[in-house]
C-alpha cells in the first residue's frame, strides 16, 4: 500500500488487529523524533496528522484538533505528561542506539538501557509529550 497516496477510506478499511491512535501537540515534532530515534518511516505528515511505520506495523499521529468530535479530548490533561500508565514497546528496536539519539532529538532518558530478566535489552524514553516508547532487542542466547 502507497501510504503517500492512499484514500483515508481505503487506509482505514485496511487497518487490522491492534491499533494506535497517539494524540500529540506537535505531529511534524513527533514524527521526527519517531523517525530519528526508533528509524520509523513517516508518511502523509500534516500539521494535522501522520502514518507512522515501524517493519510492518503501522500507527497513526493526530493533532488535538482532529479529535474535535471524539470523546477523549475532553479526558486530555492540560500539561503532559500525556500517556503515564501505557509503554509504547518497539520490538526489534535497538534500545541502545535509540538511547543515544533520544535527548538529542528532544526526549529524556527514563532507563538507560538494561538487561532485563524477561529476556529483552529495553530502555525507556518520554517524549516531548510525555509517552513512554520502550526501544527492545531480544538479549544474545534467548530463543523467542
Amino acid at each position: 500500500m502507497d501510504y503517500e497516496t492512499v484514500s483515508p477510506e481505503v487506509f482505514g478499511a485496511s487497518l487490522r488487529g491492534f491499533g494506535f491512535n497517539i494524540l500529540v501537540t506537535d505531529v511534524p515534532r513527533s514524527a521526527r523524533f519517531l523517525e530519528t530515534v526508533f528509524g520509523m518511516t513517516a508518511h502523509r505528515v500534516s500539521a494535522d496528522f501522520a502514518i507512522m511505520a515501524h517493519g510492518t506495523h503501522v500507527m497513526q499521529l493526530h493533532a488535538d484538533g482532529t479529535y474535535a468530535e471524539n470523546p477523549l479530548l475532553n479526558l486530555l490533561p492540560e500539561n503532559p505528561p500525556r500517556g503515564a500508565g501505557v509503554e509504547i514497546r518497539l520490538y526489534d528496536c535497538d534500545p541502545d542506539l535509540a538511547a543515544s539519539r533520544a535527548e538529542h532529538a528532544g526526549g529524556t532518558i527514563l532507563q538507560d538501557p538494561t538487561n532485563k530478566p524477561h529476556g529483552l535489552r529495553e530502555c525507556f524514553i518520554l517524549c516531548a509529550d510525555g509517552y513512554a516508547w520502550v526501544p527492545s532487542r531480544t538479549l544474545s542466547g534467548v530463543a523467542g
